[in-house]
């Protein structure tokens, strides 16, 4: 902390949103985050650091759908908690960006403790328990680990020799397979629409 009377400020911790909110990073309140920030947010930050084919970067918004798609079909008796789950599944990267799993790494825990408490507040703003059931948490990873390899073979340049080591071989249905083999990155616009349009479906009742 700075001393009284110095002059010096700390540090500013927290994010101002366009919706007018401050969230403060250093200890997130539910009553700061709204979706629309969100949404917003993960429609202009791209996976793979932005090392994708296409006029458009495949985003963080773009992803979340992908996995909350993948978690669906998978698991068709799921409640719609579970599915919501799985698309906010990365929301943290609103505020902290899509950090590629090397870096995220080389980080360390301390990153990983911030993003858990970013996690958490999200969940309590949504009505879901701020730890998941560590079933339902290891199915969405297994959805996660899926979309990463198509988004690694379709769209960043991995060979399926490297995305089999890497992210291991899918085991789905080939009309999944085949859906997922056409990944086309959105418009900003357009990522962000979508993932309100399903955001709003699984949030309703």
């Amino acid at each position: 902390m700075s001393e009284p009377g110095s002059g010096i400020e700390e540090p500013r911790a927290w994010q101002r949103m366009l919706s007018g909110r401050r969230l403060d990073l250093l200890a997130p309140s539910p009553d700061d985050i709204a979706i629309e920030d969100i949404a917003h947010g993960l429609a202009r930050v791209a996976r793979w650091n932005g090392q994708t084919y296409g006029e458009h970067a495949f985003s963080v918004a773009e992803h979340t759908v992908l996995v909350e798609t993948i978690a669906g079909t998978l698991n068709p008796g799921w409640e719609k908690g579970w599915r919501l789950a799985a698309l906010l599944h990365d929301a943290p990267e609103y505020v902290i960006g899509d950090l590629i799993s090397p870096f995220k790494a080389a980080i360390g825990f301390d990153y990983k403790a911030f993003e858990n408490r970013l996690q958490e507040a999200i969940h309590i703003r949504f009505g879901l328990p701020p730890a998941l059931p560590a079933e339902i948490a290891a199915t969405i990873k297994q959805a996660d680990r899926i979309a990463a390899y198509y988004e690694a073979t379709v769209l960043a340049g991995f060979t399926q020799d490297e995305a089999d080591r890497y992210f291991g071989i899918p085991a789905i249905p080939p009309t999944l397979a085949k859906a997922l083999a056409r990944l086309d990155p959105l418009p900003v616009a357009a990522a962000q629409k979508r993932f309100l349009a399903r955001f709003r479906a699984l949030a309703k009742g």
